[in-house]
């Protein structure tokens, strides 16, 4: 999906770079690459388990640590 805006004749810089914003945001370009930066990846079902085990550890941790005034 290239967008190619060319410059009209005696039209600023800046009123061509703003052409060219709008037009990145009509067609949905930045919006689709935001979506796949963020796109969660599917984890197998042993890296799910670890993953949860890790979150009870460090809460159990946090517990300990709020029950003696650490925190």
């Amino acid at each position: 999906m290239a967008i190619e805006i060319k410059r009209k004749p005696k039209e600023s810089v800046a009123s061509l770079i703003r052409r060219f914003n709008l037009a990145v945001l009509k067609s949905g370009v930045l919006l689709e690459a935001r979506k796949r930066m963020y796109k969660d990846r599917n984890l197998s079902p042993r890296k799910k388990w670890e993953k949860a085990l890790y979150r009870l550890k460090k809460s159990q941790e946090y517990e300990k640590l709020k029950k003696w005034g650490k925190i």
